[in-house]
């Protein structure tokens, strides 16, 4: 985690302290059940919430780790010392370190998640405004960087929206996939422990039973938790190079919000540069390198191994907290996105007409003229205004077999630019709703 790219509220999820006191509600709450089933005495089950506020002191947590090597035990004898050696001899009772640690991981992924899905709340109602604001708002729409037909700024606002709305659904799917516990004993087998305190475990902290674990949790759910963090991050990445291209100077279409007092270069004090977009790039890179080693944790040898355990305490946090503070930093840069509709008009007549050309071309097509001579009618109309900047529709007047064709009144017809927007309510209703 770096602290630049850091919100306070998920890099608390992954503190040491919150993940101490993760581990105590775990083994407290095991207590509990293997006291109600009499495995334990009540009393020594009670003794352990004496912890309950218990500030854990994770420097002590350390110093015993560096005699046992071992963090599980370090933190249970720490736990011991709040608590009495006596009293806390029955913690841990028929568990293995897995129990905790993994179902540890998966309340931090759950609440990691939960976050998530608020800050892409946040950004879907940015991408829902400006979309309505912008529904009519025509502009050139590009294909291989190039002019191809008009659209409107509502509607790139509408893809984008519609885009994210699945990552939210697909997060949301992640959540309950990932949202297991288990405490099954070594190898899983529920030899030493009742499956009954799995059960209430899971219960208290919100997660439920790993239907068949071994000595951890399959890992193919995490793989598929972070894949869901990789796109999400991927469509962060979309809505941004979009953004880029727009505040390019030869297109300026909307730009990032330019604050009082802000600075763009070192050098070139006329510099606006699209900072925060290219900033989210970045980002979203940074959250896809977590895919592929979520992938190959899934593969384990045998029950248990631990070459996936430090691949996530990398991942796990560096993937949450970048991916918050990336969805939030997205949702700022739309919602106070600069909007230059006259640009938009401009850029679609720095070639006049040329936008028209294949309404031209079904036009002949349905007049009777062949698909391969209409085509090149067109083409040959539409090479000039590339060369010369001419204007498409007084060529195609001036073409007699074009004339002949569509007719004078047929021609001006076909540059009517809402022919282009006459969907555009079917499209937001299929987005958005009926609303």
């Amino acid at each position: 985690m770096i602290p630049r790219y850091a919100r306070p509220e998920m890099t608390a999820i992954w503190s040491p302290e919150t993940k101490f006191r993760i581990w105590y509600e775990i083994e407290a709450h095991a207590c509990d059940a293997q006291a109600k089933l009499g495995v334990i005495p009540q009393e020594n089950a009670d003794a352990v919430w004496k912890a309950k506020d218990v500030e854990f002191d994770v420097a002590r947590i350390d110093e015993i780790e560096a005699v046992t090597k071992h963090d599980v035990i370090a933190f249970l004898t720490h736990l011991a010392e709040h608590v009495g050696s006596e009293e806390a001899r029955f913690v841990h009772q028929g568990m293995t370190s897995s129990d905790v640690l993994d179902t540890c991981l998966n309340v931090q992924l759950v609440r990691a998640a939960d976050i998530l899905l608020a800050d892409m709340d946040r950004l879907l109602a940015a991408l829902k405004t400006r979309a309505l604001e912008h529904k009519d708002t025509v502009r050139v729409g590009r294909s291989h960087g190039i002019h191809a037909e008009p659209t409107t700024m509502g509607l790139t606002f509408a893809r984008f929206y519609a885009e994210m709305d699945r990552n939210k659904a697909r997060l949301q799917q992640a959540r309950e996939e990932i949202a297991t516990g288990a405490i099954s004993g070594a190898v899983g087998t529920f030899a030493n422990i009742d499956p009954a305190v799995e059960e209430h475990v899971c219960a208290e902290l919100g997660l439920k039973p790993e239907p068949i674990s071994t000595q951890v949790i399959p890992r193919d759910r995490h793989a598929m938790f972070f894949a869901v963090l990789g796109v999400i991050a991927s469509s962060i990445e979309n809505v941004a190079i979009e953004i880029r291209h727009m505040q390019r100077t030869e297109v300026l279409e909307g730009a990032e919000f330019f604050s009082m007092g802000q600075k763009g270069s070192s050098a070139m004090p006329h510099k606006k540069n699209p900072v925060l977009t290219e900033n989210l790039t970045g980002l979203a890179r940074l959250v896809r390198m977590t895919v592929i080693p979520a992938m190959e944790n899934v593969a384990l040898w045998h029950e248990r191994d631990i070459s996936h355990s430090s691949v996530e305490r990398g991942i796990g946090p560096d993937a949450t907290v970048t991916l918050d503070f990336a969805l939030n930093r997205l949702a700022g840069v739309v919602e106070k996105m600069l909007i230059f509709p006259d640009n938009m008009l401009d850029n679609m007549n720095k070639f006049p007409g040329l936008v028209m050309s294949q309404r031209v071309l079904l036009a002949l097509t349905q007049a009777g003229v062949s698909r391969e001579g209409a085509y090149s009618m067109v083409q040959r109309n539409a090479l000039k205004v590339w060369e010369e900047r001419l204007d498409f529709r007084e060529l195609l007047l001036a073409d007699e077999e074009v004339v002949a064709a569509l007719g004078v009144d047929g021609i001006n017809e076909k540059f009517d630019m809402g022919y282009h927007t006459k969907h555009v309510d079917t499209i937001f209703k299929r987005v958005f709703g009926e609303s």
